[in-house]
């Protein structure tokens, strides 16, 4: 069955609608040899390059949106391939689907991971202007005073930027190891780790808990998924605008 060629290609994972048809418009998609046209309808079997490189459509997703919710543990890649042998959250996935991760997680990060069959989907809820809350359980090492916090949920200048916390919540602990709960409206590298830092303490632990309207489940044991109720399911979509 055709389909718009903006969608075929936002489904297979390699963009959003609107930046396909962006693309098409520059005249920079060719469809079986020949410039593509705001309209044009294609199958998984017709021949499209991006920039003269050609793409693979048939990652066209299910007509069902699918999201998994993984709990990944400290030590796991979030690559598909590692060259020291490390055990990869793909090998964690169910099979039968191709799986796009919604956001990674650093190697020494743990906690909620989202997957999802919807390429599209995937690239909106990631994008910066979705604006999701992302939060995370923190283990901080070192004497956090009030004003620290300020400073987190104020800004800090870091080397890629301004950034802060939206909140902090000071979540109990005891000695030198303080919990906190943090959350952020973007997906930078290391982010949560480097705004501690750049206060001079050490994030001896780090979890992620919630993205969004979804939450880490109590009864979700370390390396081990379930996929998301369809409920939940609309919840993303409906943040996603989709």
């Amino acid at each position: 069955m055709s389909e718009r060629l903006q969608k075929l290609i936002a489904s297979a994972g390699y963009g959003s609608r609107r930046w396909a048809e962006r693309l098409i418009s520059q005249g920079r998609i060719e469809l079986n040899n020949k410039t593509a046209e705001i309209g044009d309808k294609a199958t998984i079997n017709d021949k499209v390059k991006i920039d003269g490189r050609r793409i693979d459509l048939s990652r066209y997703v299910e007509s069902e949106t699918k999201v998994i919710i993984l709990n990944k543990q400290a030590g796991v890649i979030c690559s598909k391939k590692d060259t020291e042998g490390r055990k990869s959250v793909y090998d964690l996935l169910p099979t039968g689907s191709r799986w796009v991760m919604v956001g990674r997680l650093d190697l020494n990060t743990s906690g909620l991971l989202l997957f999802t069959n919807n390429g599209e989907l995937a690239n909106k809820l990631m994008h910066p202007s979705s604006e999701i809350d992302r939060e995370y359980a923190v283990r901080v090492l070192g004497k956090v005073e009030r004003e620290d916090l300020d400073k987190l949920t104020d800004g800090l200048e870091l080397d890629d930027g301004y950034a802060k916390f939206n909140s902090v919540v000071v979540a109990g602990g005891e000695g030198a190891n303080r919990w906190y709960k943090v959350v952020l409206r973007e997906g930078r590298k290391r982010e949560v780790r480097r705004l501690w830092e750049e206060l001079g303490f050490k994030v001896s632990r780090l979890i992620r808990i919630r993205f969004g309207d979804i939450r880490m489940p109590d009864s979700l044991r370390a390396n081990q998924f379930q996929y998301l109720k369809p409920g939940q399911v609309n919840l993303l979509l409906r943040a996603a605008k989709l």
